[in-house]
């Protein structure tokens, strides 16, 4: 889609001199002959960039780039001047303004101040969403879990929150390394600062190069522009390296320089720049076994362990399953605009049973699914759908134990085809042969139900 430019002038002339000229250009443009028409045209045509003359009838140009700036910030305005406005573009700059434009206008100026405020507007567009805009603190209590491992790591959290030293994130994919980063960066004194968070596995060598770096103009195929990259952009807050397993020696080797020297070069620069930005890294592959083939570099695993933090799978602390489950209940309800208040009991056995193989994340998607079908207030188990069957039969529960073989291993398999039907216990009585009661109280542990009708 092409960027929307709107142009205020009373001057019909130069109206129809920029529609042509910016039309030919492949912009959408409209114009308006006052700033009170400009202003009419805003809310609907969510332009990009407003030029605007400074003497207008009416309502002045300062006085559109001071509406503008209130109420779409993120629109660039430019201003047009005669040589004896120079005052007033001063002034106009300093409330905010892009640029200024002087009449006679010069279109090939015209075209450069466009195209540069144009991409000025989409870096700080790419800005915003590589940084947590979230002004509330990213608080401890966002972390759910009592299991003892995880009450070590919230002590770890407030000493790190303290200093800046590099920090290691280890554990399985959705086990929540990346919340624990963010509960670092944000409890600290450096919490106004950018967060940016880089996953290392998305992007090829080439780009993740160039989006860690940057590159100035020039510096390859399709490299119009400078860009800053995200060491930059950080500025003196936390870059976020997920899974700094799967970066490339090469990589490694100028990720090490940073950490050494905070030093580095923009893709085809040639002038060094400095960061002060925190980096915390995480990664699910077995470093140590990585640097004995030669795919991860020794030293640089030394300098990113200054501190460790091994973050525990979510079957290996099912005890934080109930009070996960009712925070990211709560969460997504509020997410979804939905009136989902819990879970059944029924459902709850079943979320703690099941192994988690996707951790926390597979069980936010698991309950975000359920809350998208329940109609009533709580999520049932017909809302559920858990995965592989074979994986629900690995699950404690499930599992023979040896003072009531029987009942367990006739559970054991009511538990794989429910989960074999999505938790719908009508479907599953019926591939049973059971009547629906007599699943109920085989799920409910009734240790005679396997002889009962």
């Amino acid at each position: 889609m092409s960027a929307r430019i709107l142009v205020g002038d009373d001057d019909a002339s130069i109206r129809e001199t920029f529609e042509q000229h910016l039309g030919e250009a492949g912009f959408e443009v409209k114009s308006g002959a006052s700033a009170e028409e400009a202003l009419g045209m805003l809310g609907s045509f969510e332009p990009a960039l407003v030029i605007t003359d400074l003497k207008l009838p009416g309502m002045d140009g300062l006085g559109l780039l001071d509406r503008i700036k209130t109420d779409m910030d993120d629109v660039e305005v430019v201003l047009i001047t005669a040589h004896e406005d120079m005052k007033s573009a001063v002034a106009a700059m300093k409330a905010g303004a892009y640029d200024y434009l002087v009449k006679p206008l010069d279109l090939d100026q015209v075209d450069l101040v466009i195209r540069r405020g144009l991409r000025e507007r989409a870096l700080r567009g790419r800005m915003r969403r590589l940084t947590d805009t979230d002004a509330e603190p990213f608080a401890l209590d966002r972390l759910v879990g009592r299991d003892p491992r995880m009450v070590e790591i919230y002590k770890l959290i407030g000493v790190l929150a303290g200093n800046r030293a590099t920090v290691l994130i280890r554990g399985e994919t959705g086990s929540g390394k990346e919340g624990i980063a963010r509960a670092i960066h944000y409890n600290s004194p450096m919490a106004s600062e950018p967060f940016i968070a880089v996953n290392c596995t998305a992007l090829t060598e080439t780009l993740l190069e160039s989006e860690l770096f940057g590159h100035v103009r020039g510096a390859f195929t399709g490299a119009v522009a400078r860009r800053q990259g995200c060491f930059e952009l950080a500025s003196t807050g936390t870059i976020f390296l997920d899974e700094i397993g799967d970066t490339s020696p090469a990589l490694q080797a100028k990720l090490l320089r940073v950490l050494e020297t905070r030093e580095y070069y923009p893709v085809g620069g040639e002038r060094l720049h400095r960061s002060e930005a925190r980096v915390i890294a995480a990664t699910h592959r077995p470093l140590e076994a990585f640097i004995h083939t030669g795919r991860f570099r020794e030293d640089l695993y030394f300098r990113l362990k200054v501190v460790e933090i091994n973050v525990p799978a979510l079957r290996e602390r099912r005890g934080d399953v109930p009070a996960l489950v009712q925070h990211l209940v709560e969460r997504i309800a509020h997410e979804l605009h939905r009136d989902v208040r819990g879970v059944t009991d029924e459902a709850m056995r079943l979320l703690c049973a099941y192994p988690w193989p996707g951790n926390v994340r597979e069980l936010e998607n698991a309950l975000t699914r359920a809350a998208v079908l329940a109609r009533g207030l709580v999520i049932g188990a017909e809302h559920l759908s858990l995965g592989a069957p074979a994986a629900a039969a690995t699950a404690p529960e499930a599992q023979p134990q040896a003072d009531d073989s029987v009942a367990a291993v006739v559970r054991a398999h009511v538990l794989r085809v429910l989960s074999r039907t999505g938790g719908n216990k009508r479907q599953a009585a019926r591939t049973l042969g059971i009547s629906r009661s007599r699943l109920d109280r085989i799920l409910a542990g009734d240790r005679t139900a396997s002889e009962r009708d």
